[in-house]
């Protein structure tokens, strides 16, 4: 889901509906990975509960996967920016990327009746469940108007093409892609985030699957290279959970975890404080942590160091915002996007991330 706001301002979304202040917790989840709708983007107007900026494949008027890179060039997401960085042709790889993995974010989080075909058609397809010699009849399967063609247990699927094209360019790793769908199964089964290890496993299939997956396609010079890129999309994850806490609570979704909310209280609009500052604290060591990554990759430093920047300015946007003293979503104005996008072009101080990169990285020659 995108925020929108005022430029200069911090004007909130509406506020929760007060059916949605009971205090009993409650378990049902939507995934929102760090391609999905970020929660930065420039805009000169505000509204209250968003939807996505770009329509779900479903729509007849929607580009194929292919066409990622020019959807990316329009999408006042979080990570565009830092996609424009990127050279040619992995900006076009890259978009392709996020398609998919917004277009199955998109499925499950609208309750598609294609959500978890389309999602099982791609954990086929990364366990290698091919067709060639099965003895498994195909069929065709018409769902909502649209076809999904499926043979010998693996879904061909506009997502499963796509992914194919970019395995023969790129080590895809597939047990990364698994992990990604696991989570989404669990957002399809309305499964509950009871403890910190619930929490922290979400937040690895939901976002460090997605940095595993980027670090196979922008290469990396040591094998920390993957861990540390899974660390830093699992705190781009805990950031837009902080970030989204009243929209999600207004479609009755909780992403903090059950333990969480008994130790610190309901997150509601100004008695969150502490549980925000504590969960702030844990992204910002995960930033730390997955700062040494952009050392480490052979491509695209400058891309995902401005990334990396623009996802942690949220977290200082709920600080400056009162720690949800007032209910609405964090959203970085536009002036201060843009001139937090121009101290990295140039790199003056405070352009670069806050996960203190060094200087060399964001000089170094992208692929």
């Amino acid at each position: 889901m995108s925020g929108r706001a005022a430029i200069g301002t911090d004007a909130p979304v509406a506020p929760v509906g007060a059916a949605r202040k009971a205090q009993a917790p409650l378990s049902v989840h939507r995934r929102e990975h760090p391609f999905a709708r970020g929660g930065a983007e420039e805009t000169e107007t505000t509204t209250s509960v968003h939807r996505r900026e770009t329509p779900s494949v479903r729509d007849s008027k929607t580009p194929s996967l292919r066409g990622g890179a020019e959807e990316m060039a329009a999408d006042r997401s979080t990570f565009a920016p830092a996609l424009r960085l990127l050279p040619d042709p992995l900006k076009a790889d890259v978009g392709r990327l996020y398609r998919v993995l917004r277009t199955l974010d998109d499925l499950v989080d609208e309750h598609d009746p294609q959500a978890a075909e389309r999602v099982r058609a791609v954990e086929c397809w990364a366990r290698g469940e091919q067709t060639n010699g099965s003895p498994a009849r195909a069929r065709s399967e018409q769902t909502n108007g649209s076809q999904v063609r499926a043979r010998g247990g693996q879904g061909e699927t506009p997502e499963t093409r796509a992914l194919q094209e970019l395995s023969r360019r790129y080590p895809l790793p597939r047990e990364a892609l698994l992990d990604f769908c696991a989570g989404m199964r669990h957002d399809i089964a309305r499964a509950s985030i009871e403890d910190e290890e619930d929490f922290a496993r979400y937040c690895q299939q939901a976002g460090g699957a997605v940095g595993i997956v980027l670090a196979s396609m922008l290469g990396t010079a040591h094998p920390e290279g993957e861990s540390k890129m899974a660390a830093l999309g699992r705190a781009m994850q805990v950031t837009n959970i902080l970030r989204d806490i009243d929209e999600d609570l207004a479609h009755g979704r909780v992403y903090i975890a059950q333990s969480a909310i008994r130790r610190f209280g309901f997150p509601a609009p100004g008695s969150r404080e502490a549980l925000l500052r504590d969960h702030i604290a844990h992204a910002d060591a995960l930033y730390e942590e997955g700062a040494g990554a952009i050392a480490l990759l052979l491509g695209g430093r400058r891309a995902m160091a401005l990334s990396a920047t623009l996802y942690r300015e949220i977290l200082r946007q709920l600080e400056r915002d009162g720690f949800g003293r007032r209910p609405g979503r964090a959203a970085i104005p536009a002036w201060r996007m843009r001139m937090l996008i121009a101290k990295h072009r140039l790199g003056m101080p405070g352009g670069r991330s806050t996960c203190a990169i060094d200087p060399r990285q964001t000089a170094a020659p992208v692929r």
